[in-house]
């Protein structure tokens, strides 16, 4: 199933010269959201990992599942003040702006081998912020997974540390 063609492009969203990929045609038709989660867990097997990191909120929408389907752990990095226990925080760029993502500091334990999830990788800022999180918490990026990539935004040269998966390439 091609599944790019569960993606709409929105012109000028958040900000005028973005396009933003939107999933939603994606999450509403069951056969392709199914298969999405399969293909993306497809991707990932074989790979020794425990725990599966997500960013809000449509990080959270791919991973849960993935999580549910692999049986690891899940561990949701959110916006500040979303979190009700003691938190790390890190500051990161997007490829519209500047951001703050926090998790649990107790959510990525020593030795951790985590898979990060979300749903389009775009600059890389996101992704590369969480896996600095996971390390300082001593925990190992195992690999990156997301849905589709924006290639012309180069992602990959700030992910160069890192196995990096995707099933859609734009």
């Amino acid at each position: 199933m091609d599944l790019g063609v569960f993606v709409r492009d929105i012109p000028d969203f958040p900000k005028p010269g973005v396009v933003f990929k939107d999933v939603t045609p994606m999450l509403k038709d069951p056969d392709a959201f199914r298969e999405c989660i399969l293909q993306m867990s497809s991707l990932v097997e074989g790979l020794d990992f425990d725990t599966i990191v997500a960013p809000e909120a449509r990080g959270f929408i791919f991973a849960a599942p993935i999580a549910f389907h692999t049986r690891k752990a899940l561990v949701p990095v959110r916006k500040p003040g979303k979190l009700p226990y003691e938190t790390l925080e890190i500051d990161y760029e997007l490829e519209y702006g500047k951001a703050t993502l926090q998790m649990h500091i107790d959510a990525i334990h020593k030795g951790a081998k985590v898979l990060i999830v979300d749903d389009i990788l775009a600059t890389g800022g996101t992704m590369k912020a969480i896996a600095e999180m996971i390390e300082k918490c001593g925990g190992e990026v195992i690999s990156i997974l997301c849905l589709a990539e924006l290639n012309f935004l180069r992602p990959r040269e700030k992910l160069a540390r890192y196995d990096v998966r995707t099933l859609i390439s734009y």
